[in-house]
């Protein structure tokens, strides 16, 4: 039986799941793409890079509905947490969060995740999408040892909307929304309120672009009205996947399948500060044996930023020593909208990773000069209060 390319394609637009706000994007000239299974928006009306500076001058809005959200109950939710990722959970103040990491044994990385210790009797986990899967089969095996064991967890993964709200206006614009003061909540800490009206908001002020932003969990009924709501502010615009991509690369921030994996380790990954100090000396988290000595002893290779002039830097380019000699590759790069230069991140042996070093990348078939630069390329500006 023969099967037309157009029918294939019926079959896998059909297979795409779709957040809450489909709809809402298409009626709004979205470009949707397939990312991590899900049809979204890689950008609308405006240009990619359009997009990306009004982030960074203003505010846009991106819909993250794709992402894992999970609560995790009972009186031994932070003992379970605990049991699977590097953080000092413990030591969370009330509805603070914190970024943390699954591990495995052998010390990588199966994913990277917010975890928030609520104030109302669970722990709110955010998980990346293109890992839901991997993840909530992590946990709920995890959970079943636990309660074979007798303790006190239960697993409830969320079906509801999750927007980001993100650039220098957020506070403005989500400010004439809110009863409380908006300073009140600062970098990774959450709150639930209503918001322009919609009840039971979880507020977390966070984000994947650097600026100062929140991510918005609200029920999949009400996404849409809330995010009218906020775009009837002239300060804010819709931006999509591309635009996503290139702010938190200039921000230095990871892309899981990029840039960090189950083969890198959180000391080759320059993610040493997730591991909280207890942990570290306790050695009780998935692949500690591996990772702790690994923050003593050199790992032979290291994440780095590079920054470089002429064609792009992308993802795969092989990363070469001042005489030729391949010493790494790259896991994400573009050209950065606000610095005029070609970013990029990626592994290279560590006698090469200091700061200032000059290297080459090979682009098209090419050695171009580059050198290895701090991150994040783009100064942050998250709110501490």
């Amino acid at each position: 039986m023969q099967i037309t390319l157009s029918v294939l394609h019926l079959i896998a637009t059909v297979a795409l799941k779709k957040t809450p706000l489909f709809d809402f994007h298409k009626a709004h000239d979205g470009k949707m793409v397939n990312f991590a299974g899900w049809s979204l928006p890689v950008q609308y009306k405006d240009s990619h890079i359009v997009s990306h500076m009004h982030t960074r001058e203003h505010c846009s809005i991106f819909d993250v509905s794709h992402m894992l959200q999970t609560k995790v109950h009972g009186k031994d939710r932070v003992k379970f947490m605990e049991s699977l990722v590097v953080a000092d959970i413990a030591e969370l103040k009330s509805n603070q969060g914190t970024l943390s990491l699954f591990t495995n044994e052998k010390g990588g990385i199966i994913d990277d995740l917010i975890v928030t210790k609520t104030d109302q009797g669970y722990l709110y986990v955010v998980s990346n999408a293109g890992c839901a899967e991997k993840d909530s089969v992590h946990m709920k095996v995890r959970l079943a040892e636990f309660k074979a064991a007798g303790l006190d967890v239960d697993l409830e993964f969320l079906d509801e909307a999750l927007l980001a709200v993100q650039g220098p206006s957020m506070f403005r614009v989500l400010q004439e929304g809110l009863k409380d003061n908006l300073n009140k909540l600062t970098f990774m800490t959450s709150t639930v309120a209503t918001v322009f009206g919609v009840p039971d908001c979880r507020i977390t002020r966070c984000g994947y672009t650097g600026e100062d932003g929140v991510e918005i969990s609200v029920s999949r009924l009400r996404a849409v009205e809330l995010i009218e709501k906020l775009l009837a502010n002239s300060e804010v615009k819709l931006a999509g996947l591309a635009a996503r991509d290139s702010l938190r690369l200039e921000a230095g921030l990871c892309l899981y399948g990029n840039d960090i994996d189950e083969t890198t380790t959180p000391v080759e990954a320059t993610l040493v500060w997730t591991i909280g100090k207890r942990r570290r000396k306790d050695k009780d988290f998935p692949g500690a044996e591996i990772i702790v000595p690994q923050i003593k002893a050199k790992t032979f290779r290291k994440r780095v930023g590079l920054v470089s002039t002429g064609p792009p830097v992308r993802q795969h380019t092989p990363i070469l020593s001042p005489d030729g000699k391949v010493i790494g590759e790259v896991t994400s790069g573009c050209p950065s909208p606000c610095l005029k230069k070609n970013v990029a991140m990626g592994y290279v042996d560590s006698e090469f990773a200091k700061n200032g070093t000059e290297i080459q990348v090979e682009v098209r078939k090419k050695a171009v000069g580059a050198v290895v630069s701090r991150m994040p390329f783009v100064p942050t500006n998250y709110y501490m209060g």
